[in-house]
């Protein structure tokens, strides 16, 4: 259901009257970990002041895959991917370009200091932000910030994912999100499946 919605988002997307304006904020979170709720793995009963029994809470089995989430937030419009590291070309790239092509020409873009984004094309301007959250000249990622507040406790309602779960989850996160944003009627979540019918 999730990969027909992605699918079919593009198509709907464009149908829908907004406007896109204003820079294209990128950021990338630390990373976190597939496998039990997008996040770090739990504590034991014990440490939780629980049972010290066996149970359903007690984590006995590998840490999982380590992921990085990554997000592009314009305006309206957020695009979110999981990706196992945070190399432009395979990771922070990709986002970059999908939130082109959702709302043409992506203007000027906005990042923290990473060194990867030195390698990307477009017009760029970098906060620093070990050491302000704003600079001087008003540089910030604090649409992608408040990003990261919401999409964990999303991530956390499937009590665990696999890597492609969590991938998935994520990307169609960010959709619903641009959705809910731009005021879009709750039969535009179901054109977003529907579509792909009619292709």
């Amino acid at each position: 259901m999730e990969t027909a919605f992605a699918r079919g988002f593009p198509t709907v997307w464009e149908r829908i009257d907004h406007t896109i304006a204003g820079p294209t904020q990128v950021n990338e979170t630390q990373r976190v970990c597939s496998g039990f709720k997008g996040q770090n793995p739990p504590r034991d009963g014990l440490s939780r002041g629980g049972s010290p029994g066996p149970g359903r809470a007690r984590w006995t089995g590998e840490q999982g895959d380590e992921m990085t989430l990554v997000a592009a937030g314009r305006d309206v419009l957020r695009v979110i991917s999981a990706e196992e590291g945070s190399k432009y070309d395979e990771n922070l790239g990709p986002v970059i370009e999908e939130a082109g092509d959702l709302s043409q020409r992506l203007g000027e873009i906005w990042t923290d200091e990473l060194p990867a984004y030195q390698q990307m094309e477009h017009e760029h301007r970098t906060v620093v932000l070990d050491d302000e959250y704003v600079s001087d000249e008003g540089i910030h990622t604090n649409q992608v910030e408040c990003l990261w507040s919401l999409v964990q406790p999303w991530l956390a309602k499937f009590r665990g994912l696999s890597k492609q779960g969590l991938e998935q989850a994520a990307h169609t996160f960010g959709l619903l999100r641009s959705l809910n944003l731009v005021g879009a009627p709750i039969h535009s979540l179901i054109d977003c499946v529907a579509v792909n019918v009619f292709r």
